[in-house]
Formats: structure tokens, sequence, C-alpha cells
């Protein structure tokens, strides 16, 4: 099996270099490169093909919120994990929003950083412990965790189209509404269909 190709964002040298340096380490890591921000992340995707986007919020020219909207839309197959100082709400629920696969934190082991790489390269997604707490917290709004593209599907599985039919009306492959429903599964810890529609209709997101 081939190693996971992974690019690390972040505008602070020494922080590159230790994460370099430690995920180089892994037999099934590969560190194809690094960039100081956002955009020059996008740039290099089209000459490095990473797998995995390890990538920090705060950089200037653009900020890894605004990145991981970008690669949601025009590079599905690449799968972005922040990695951030920050643990409140705001800034992890916008991360989760943009299409983000996980939010760990720069306090993490580096253990559980490789095992957060290796988990949003296999198609999973990951929180630090701390980060879902916050997610997991009374005051937290579930939709919240969701993208909005997320929710336009799960409003369209509630009012009963296929997965084929909601794929022709958004304009996008069957295989991306399935993956868009396997993740709001994930987030959700939902297993039926039938549970997808009734938190549709609960959280106001169901048919007419």
């Amino acid at each position: 099996m081939s190693a996971i190709r992974l690019l690390i964002v972040d505008d602070h040298p020494l922080v590159v270099d230790g994460l370099s340096s430690r995920l180089s380490s892994c037999d099934d890591i590969d560190v194809v490169g690094v960039a100081e921000n956002g955009e020059e992340a996008i740039e290099k995707t089209d000459e490095l093909k990473p797998d995995v986007v390890l990538m920090d919020i705060n950089m200037p020219i653009m900020n890894g919120i605004d990145a991981a909207e970008i690669f949601n839309e025009k590079y599905k197959h690449v799968k972005v994990l922040i990695l951030s100082m920050h643990d409140d709400k705001e800034y992890v629920t916008n991360a989760l929003r943009s299409g983000a696969k996980g939010y760990i934190l720069k306090t993490v082991s580096s253990e559980e950083m490789i095992n957060a790489v290796r988990s949003v390269f296999n198609g999973g997604i990951y929180y630090s412990p701390a980060v879902s707490e916050i997610l997991l917290s009374k005051d937290t709004d579930e939709n919240e965790i969701l993208t909005s593209r997320e929710q336009t599907v799960i409003s369209l599985v509630a009012k009963g189209l296929s997965s084929k039919k909601i794929a022709s009306q958004l304009d996008i492959s069957v295989r991306t509404v399935e993956t868009h429903r396997r993740n709001v599964n994930k987030k959700l810890n939902i297993s039926s269909t039938s549970a997808l529609v009734r938190y549709a209709i609960e959280h106001g997101l169901g048919g007419d």
C-alpha cells in the first residue's frame, strides 16, 4: 500500500519543521510539501497531489477555513485536517462547516496527530477529545457541525429523493451524494435512513 501523501500548511517555520520531522518518521506517511498559507496550499495541490492536508487556521493571505472550503469544492478527494490552537466553539463549527474532515488541537501528542492523519485518510472524521466535548455540549446545535451541502442533501433525503435524483438536482455525482450521507451519519451517529429523515424533520431540514 502506498504511503499517505501529506501537505503541511502553517505560517510558523518551527511548527512546520517539527511536524515534518515527526510525521516523516512514519513509514506510511510521506510529507510531500509544505505551504505558508491556504492560497499557496491550493496552488501546490495540482503538483504535489496530497491525500491529506494538515492545516492551521490563522494564516496570512488565506486562512485555513477559507482554504478548506475551496478544497471541499475543487479537490473533493483531498482530506483537510485542521490543526489549531483554538478550542472555542466558533472556530470548531466554522472548520467543520467548511468541509474539514477533522479538527485536532496543537496540544495533542504526536501519536494522536498521526492517528488523526490516518483516520481522515481512510475516510473517517477525527476530533480531539476536547473538540468532541465542544460538539457534544448541550448548547451546541447539531446542525452547526454539518456543512451547508450536507444539510441540503439530508433535506432532500427527507423529501424522499433517491441518491440518484439528489445527484441530478445538485449536479454532482451519486458517489458524492453517498459520501455526504456517510459523513452526516458519522457526525450525528446515525445508522439508518429513517433515523436520518427523523433528524432532518426534527431540526427543520425536512420536507414541505
